[in-house]
């Protein structure tokens, strides 16, 4: 995925699943939408204390105000790589490991990689927050960055037929 508002949806929605289920995002992901301006960082940059007690009272949402606080920080730091001509596509795109590493079982899969902690330390110096490396790496997962269906699953192929395909996107000189 080279959309930027996408990444900048998924980086939040991973913060928010940290410590729970991964349906419990995903029954809540309209409230989440409704709640955070359909992930549009320009809107959730501008959001204040007002704001920020509005989503704490939501319980359509989790509830979580340091969560909620790091979307925000997180939309302004998407915000900040814009307006430096940087795609944050381009930066979690450039952290892909090399190669593939297929996956044969579950216990195969780690919760990060050298490479997660890498782009974790990058997204941090660039402003994002709850972006450690276990976030990010389930972040590069949901994105197609890394492949980790296992070797018979059928979406291993489709997400690897895809990767093959997406044309991704180059940080400029210097990042």
């Amino acid at each position: 995925m080279a959309d930027d508002d996408r990444i900048f949806e998924k980086l939040c929605l991973e913060g928010f699943q940290a410590g729970l289920s991964w349906l419990t995002i995903l029954r809540k992901r309209d409230a989440f939408r409704r709640g955070f301006a359909s992930f549009d960082p320009r809107v959730v940059a501008s959001f204040g204390e007002a704001e920020v007690e509005r989503l704490v009272g939501d319980p359509g949402i989790v509830r979580h105000r340091a969560k909620i606080r790091a979307a925000v920080a997180n939309a302004k730091a998407t915000l900040a790589l814009r307006e430096r001509g940087v795609s944050l596509a381009a930066l979690v795109w450039r952290h892909r490991p090399d190669g593939a590493r297929p996956r044969t079982q579950m216990s195969d899969v780690p919760s990060s990689t050298p490479e997660s902690a890498v782009l974790s330390v990058a997204l941090r110096r660039q402003g994002f927050v709850f972006v450690g490396p276990t976030t990010v790496y389930a972040a590069m997962q949901s994105l197609g960055v890394v492949n980790d269906h296992l070797v018979a699953c059928h979406w291993r192929a489709v997400c690897e037929a895809q990767r093959k395909v997406f044309e991704v996107p180059s940080l400029p000189a210097g990042l």
